[in-house]
C-alpha cells in the first residue's frame, strides 16, 4: 500500500508542479498588482491598496459591463439549455441522429470571431434579414443599434454554444436504459411525460456539469461581442459590453499608458464572481443521485 501511495505521488507531483507555476503563482502576482498603480515594466509602482477596487465600483462604465455578463450568463443560459432539453425530448428515436447532432455540434467549433462576423452581416441594416423582413412587408430594425445589439449578442452565443451541451446532455440520454422507456409506454405514459419522469432526473447530473461550464464560460465572453460591434479600438458601445470587454478596454488610460493595477483588480473581482456564481449554481442543482 505504501508502495502504491508512493507511486501515486510520483505521478501528481509534477501537475501540481506545474499548475502552480502556470496558474496559481500568477494568479496570487495579479492580485498583489491590483493593490498598486502600475504602468508595467520600466515604471515605478505605487502603492494604492483598494483604491483601484474603489475606482472600479464605482465606474459606470464597469457596473453596466457586469450587469451585462450577469444578463447574459441568466438569459443564455436560458436559451441554451431550452435548446439542449428540445434535442434531448426529440433526437433519442430519432432517425439519423448521429448526423443531427453533428450538424447541430457544428457552430461550437467555428471560431466565434467568424461566428460574430457572420451574424454582424446578416443583422446589418442592409443585411439579410431586413431584406427578409422587407419581403414579407415589416419594416426594417436596427438589430446592431444600442436597443438590440445586446440581444442578439445574446442569441447568437446561445446558437452558437448550444452543441456543445446537446452533446454533453445526450451522452447522458443514451446511458439510459430502453427498458425505462419501454415499460414507461406500456403504462400509457406520453413522450412529455416520460422525458419529464425518466430522461430529465436521470441526466440530472450531466446537466450540473453543464450548468457549471456554462456559468464559468459566459463570464469569459469575448470574441463575439468585437465581431458583433467591430473593435475595442473603435469603442464598443456600452450596452454590448462584457467584464471582459471592459476589461480589455480599461487596459490604456486616456495617456496611452497600460493600467496594470485596475486591470488585475478587475480579473480579482471576477474571479471572486465565479466562485460565487459557481457556489451558488452547485447549490441549486445539488440532489441526491439516482440509481438505476
Amino acid at each position: 500500500m505504501t508502495s502504491r501511495k508512493g507511486g501515486l505521488r510520483a505521478f501528481i507531483w509534477p501537475a501540481v508542479l506545474v499548475y502552480t507555476l502556470l496558474f496559481v503563482l500568477p494568479a496570487i502576482y495579479g492580485a498583489a498588482v491590483s493593490l498598486f498603480d502600475w504602468n508595467g515594466l520600466g515604471t515605478p509602482a505605487t502603492f494604492k491598496g483598494l483604491n483601484n477596487y474603489i475606482f472600479i465600483l464605482t465606474d459606470d462604465a464597469f457596473r453596466q459591463s457586469f450587469l451585462n455578463t450577469l444578463v447574459l450568463a441568466v438569459s443564455g443560459g436560458i436559451l441554451v439549455f431550452l435548446a439542449a432539453f428540445c434535442c434531448m425530448a426529440v433526437l433519442r428515436q430519432m432517425k439519423g441522429r448521429g448526423f443531427i447532432r453533428s450538424v447541430v455540434y457544428l457552430p461550437n467549433i467555428i471560431s466565434p470571431i467568424a461566428i460574430g462576423a457572420a451574424l454582424s452581416f446578416a443583422l446589418d441594416s442592409r443585411g439579410a434579414l431586413n431584406q427578409v423582413l422587407g419581403w414579407i412587408g415589416l419594416p426594417p430594425q436596427s438589430w446592431l443599434g444600442p436597443d438590440l445589439v445586446f440581444r442578439c449578442i445574446i442569441a447568437g452565443l446561445a446558437w452558437s454554444a448550444a452543441g456543445f451541451y446537446v452533446i454533453l446532455l445526450m451522452s447522458a440520454v443514451d446511458g439510459i436504459p430502453d427498458d425505462l422507456y419501454e415499460a414507461a409506454s406500456l403504462e400509457g405514459v406520453t413522450k412529455l411525460q416520460a422525458f419529464r419522469m425518466i430522461t430529465f432526473p436521470l441526466s440530472w447530473d450531466v446537466f450540473a456539469t453543464c450548468a457549471v461550464l456554462w456559468v464559468i464560460g459566459s463570464l469569459k465572453v469575448f470574441e463575439i461581442v468585437l465581431a458583433f460591434t467591430g473593435s475595442a479600438n473603435s469603442g464598443v458601445p456600452l450596452t454590448a459590453r462584457t467584464v471582459a470587454i471592459q476589461q480589455y478596454m480599461a487596459f490604456n488610460d486616456p495617456s496611452g499608458l497600460p493600467r496594470l493595477g485596475v486591470v488585475s483588480a478587475i480579473g480579482v473581482l471576477m474571479f471572486l464572481l465565479s466562485l460565487v456564481l459557481v457556489g451558488l449554481t452547485r447549490r441549486l442543482t445539488r440532489r441526491e443521485a439516482l440509481e438505476l
